[in-house]
C-alpha cells in the first residue's frame, strides 16, 4: 500500500505546485525523459514546467479542483487517473468570465533510481463551461468561432486561442471515444509490461 500511497502524492504535488506555482516541487515530479500534452503545451515535462511559470507569470493562473486519483500499480510502473476542474478566471472582450473544463489528467508513472517519476502525461477533455463572474453582466461570444473547436473543449480553445496559444484538433476528448479507448489501451499495455 505504500506504493500506493507514494504514487497518489506524487500526482498530487505535482498539480500542487503546477497551482501554488511552486516550480521546484513541480519539476521534481517528472522523469528527465517525460512528455506532456495538453489543450495549450506538447513537450517535455521540463518545458512544461517553465511554460506554465511563463503563463503564471503574464497573470493567466489556473486552479485544478481534483477529484480522487485511482491508481493501477503493477511492479516498477502505475497508470493513474486523476478527475479535474480546471478553473480560470480571466478577462474576454471587457467581461470578467470564470472557465471551467472538465477533464480527466491520465499519468504514467515509473519507480526509477530515486523514487516514483512521472513519465506522461495526457489529458481526456469531457466538457467545459464559461460563465460572467459578476451576475447579470453581458458576455458576448462568438458562437461562429466557438464551433469551430470540438465540443468536449471548445470554450477552453476559443478563451485560449483569443491568448495566442495554438490548441489542435487531435486532443483526447469524449466525443471521440475510440481515440481515448486507445489511449486507455496503450497505457494499461504498457502497465503490464513492467519490468519490475
Amino acid at each position: 500500500m505504500t506504493d500506493i500511497v507514494d504514487i497518489t502524492q506524487l500526482v498530487l504535488h505535482e498539480r500542487q505546485g503546477r497551482d501554488r506555482s511552486w516550480w521546484d516541487q513541480m519539476r521534481a515530479c517528472f522523469a528527465p525523459d517525460a512528455t506532456v500534452r495538453l489543450s495549450w503545451f506538447r513537450g517535455s515535462g521540463a518545458d512544461f514546467v517553465t511554460a506554465s511559470q511563463e503563463m503564471t507569470g503574464r497573470g493567466e493562473v489556473a486552479t485544478h479542483r481534483l477529484s480522487p486519483p485511482v491508481v493501477h500499480q503493477h511492479g516498477d510502473r502505475a497508470v493513474v487517473e486523476l478527475p479535474a476542474a480546471i478553473e480560470m478566471r480571466t478577462v474576454l472582450d471587457g467581461t470578467e468570465v470564470d472557465l471551467t473544463s472538465y477533464a480527466r489528467l491520465l499519468y504514467r508513472v515509473e519507480r526509477r533510481e530515486g523514487g516514483w517519476q512521472i513519465v506522461s502525461l495526457d489529458s481526456v477533455y469531457e466538457r467545459d463551461v464559461l460563465t460572467p463572474a459578476l451576475p447579470g453582466a453581458t458576455l458576448v461570444v462568438d458562437h461562429d468561432a466557438v464551433a469551430a473547436f470540438r465540443r468536449p473543449y471548445r470554450l477552453l480553445a476559443y478563451t485560449l486561442t483569443r491568448r495566442g496559444y495554438q490548441i489542435g484538433d487531435d486532443l483526447f476528448g469524449d466525443d471521440r471515444p475510440r481515440e481515448v479507448a486507445a489511449l486507455y489501451d496503450a497505457a494499461h499495455t504498457w502497465l503490464a509490461n513492467s519490468p519490475g
